[in-house]
């Protein structure tokens, strides 16, 4: 898992640096919009260490991974002086965030309390590893990949709205087909979402009344409805939704490749990560979930 982090952060360097140095330069108005998220970007990012080195508690950046977005759109259409295509894009944005700070409110996530609430089990996990088990080691690591890195790419895959800013053409039809596409994958992960939650809280419930847990509740893990042709569907609509949203930039300025998809490139690493971790966890848990992962395919329904 440390070797997969230190990759990332890497890759965060890298890969935002080549693609912006191979690509056209900035417009004054698109420097602007850059300059102004990343100073928000180191705000926000010393905002979630600060507060989650106080209280102790490292999902503060998975408290807002919802919200900060919407500010970064919504900022974006505005210094944009409201071009359609840009608002679209904020609108989009909000859709996506509504369901998500939704569905990460209901499982205790936020309370009056803003610093308490639900705290990642992975992270708890995380801080028994031998390389990250001092107080040291998991303040570095808080500081340069949960508030850092995950900052910086959060900002990164917003960014097609600055690439698409000042293009000077309206929405077109392409806009609208991918608006609608990703709207459908926005349903595809609530769907997911609600799937695993359903799952989730009828064994609890059974576990707490003592009552026997027959299958599927006795293997663990949910194996039903979408999770039955992927190992995380929810998963796969994440990515899918960013990837759509990179080719509003597309739309805008024509060029299939350009700078800002650095972002989107970066969260699939992300996934591929945070899935390999969560599958690692899984499958020390539950004996049939290695059985569930030759069956089902990770991220595209097998085939074959």
């Amino acid at each position: 898992m440390l070797r997969t982090i230190l990759l990332l952060i890497i890759a965060l360097i890298i890969v935002p640096l080549v693609a912006f140095y191979i690509d056209d330069p900035l417009t004054t108005l698109q420097q602007t919009m850059l300059r102004t998220a990343a100073i928000m970007t180191l705000v926000v990012a010393m905002y979630c260490f600060i507060v989650s080195e106080l209280v102790r508690n490292y999902s503060q950046v998975d408290k807002l991974w919802s919200i900060v977005p919407l500010l970064y759109g919504w900022y974006f259409a505005s210094a944009s002086g409201w071009e359609p295509r840009i608002v679209l894009m904020a609108v989009l944005i909000s859709i996506w965030g509504a369901r998500l700070t939704y569905n990460f409110s209901r499982r205790g996530a936020y309370q009056w309390k803003f610093w308490a609430g639900e705290e990642d089990y992975r992270w708890a996990i995380l801080r028994q590893q031998p390389h990250l088990n001092t107080r040291l080691k998991w303040g570095l690591f808080n500081l340069f990949f949960i508030c850092l890195y995950q900052n910086g790419l959060i900002l990164l895959f917003t960014l097609p709205a600055v690439m698409a800013a000042g293009s000077g053409n309206g929405i077109t039809i392409a806009d609208i087909v991918l608006a609608i596409i990703s709207v459908g994958f926005v349903v595809m992960e609530y769907i997911a979402d609600q799937q695993q939650w359903n799952f989730q809280k009828e064994k609890y419930r059974r576990i707490n009344n003592n009552e026997p847990l027959t299958e599927p509740y006795s293997d663990g893990f949910v194996s039903s409805g979408l999770w039955k042709y992927f190992r995380h569907p929810n998963y796969t609509a994440e990515q899918a939704i960013w990837v759509v949203f990179y080719l509003f930039s597309v739309s805008a300025t024509g060029k299939w490749l350009n700078w800002s998809i650095a972002g989107c490139v970066l969260l699939m690493l992300l996934f591929q990560g945070s899935a390999d971790f969560s599958e690692k966890i899984s499958a020390g848990k539950y004996p049939k979930y290695k059985d569930y992962q030759k069956r089902v395919g990770r991220f595209f329904p097998k085939l074959f």
